[in-house]
C-alpha cells in the first residue's frame, strides 16, 4: 500500500488548513480498517492525532485536538482527510497518515503503511 499526504503549509494560529491523504496498491481495500493521522514536532516522539474506521466511519481523537480537528474519508478515492481548525503554534509538526488493521488504536506500532508526511507550521 502507497500512502501520500498533501495540504500541509504555513499558516496564523487560529487559522485552519485540510490535509489530505491517499491511499492505493491491491492489498488497501482488503486489509485496510483503520485510517490514522500521527504528528511529529521537532525533538519530540511521534504522537496520535485521529483514527477512523474504514468501512464503519467510527472515529477517535486524541484529546489535545478533540473539537479542533476532525477526520473524514471518501471511500470512492480511497483517501481520508484531517480538517484542522482554530490551529496552535503547539500542533507545529510533520503529520503523517498511514493505514492500520482491525483495531483502531493511538499506538503507531499498530499501523503498518505510511506515507512521507506534509510539514504544518503555525505561527503566533
Amino acid at each position: 500500500v502507497q500512502v501520500v499526504e498533501s495540504g500541509g503549509g504555513l499558516v496564523q494560529a487560529g487559522g485552519s488548513l485540510r490535509l489530505s491523504c491517499a491511499a492505493s496498491g491491491r492489498t488497501f481495500s482488503t486489509y485496510t480498517y483503520t485510517m490514522g493521522w500521527f504528528r511529529q514536532a521537532p525533538g519530540k516522539e511521534r504522537e496520535f492525532v485521529a483514527a477512523m474506521s474504514w468501512n464503519e466511519g467510527n472515529t477517535y481523537y486524541a484529546n489535545s485536538v478533540k473539537g479542533r480537528f476532525t477526520i473524514s474519508r471518501d471511500n470512492a478515492k480511497n483517501a481520508v482527510y484531517l480538517q484542522m481548525n482554530s490551529l496552535e503554534p503547539e500542533d507545529t509538526a510533520v503529520y503523517s497518515c498511514a493505514t492500520g488493521g482491525i483495531l483502531m488504536t493511538c499506538f503507531s506500532a499498530a499501523y503498518d503503511s505510511w506515507g512521507q508526511g506534509t510539514q504544518v507550521t503555525v505561527s503566533s
